[in-house]
């Protein structure tokens, strides 16, 4: 195993894999919320084997990813509004190059 981490590394990182981030976690955390609605009136069934938690944990991933969604859309922005400035910067300079 330890020459296994030996050595340069040959290859340098992959860029990170961007998809539809802010639709991706709205899908989970409606996910989370609708398992928690269907264990809702089995509550007292969980409660007597002592299993209650798997109605709260779908709440808390419900309430979590109301979290995850406030990050990723402003992350989702912030992004866009990089390329759209860095866009424009290139456009004044071809702009001033041209002049």
């Amino acid at each position: 195993m330890a020459a296994f981490f030996s050595g340069p590394l040959k290859h340098e990182a992959p860029e990170p894999l961007e998809g539809p981030v802010v639709a991706t976690i709205t899908g989970g955390t409606i996910l989370w919320f609708v398992l928690f609605l269907v264990q809702l009136p089995f509550y007292g069934w969980f409660d007597d084997r002592g299993q209650a938690w798997w109605v709260w944990t779908c709440l808390a991933g419900a309430g979590l990813g109301l979290i995850g969604i406030w990050y990723v859309r402003k992350r989702d922005a912030a992004l866009k509004r990089a390329a759209a400035e860095s866009q424009a910067q290139a456009q004044a300079q071809e702009t001033d190059a041209t002049e």
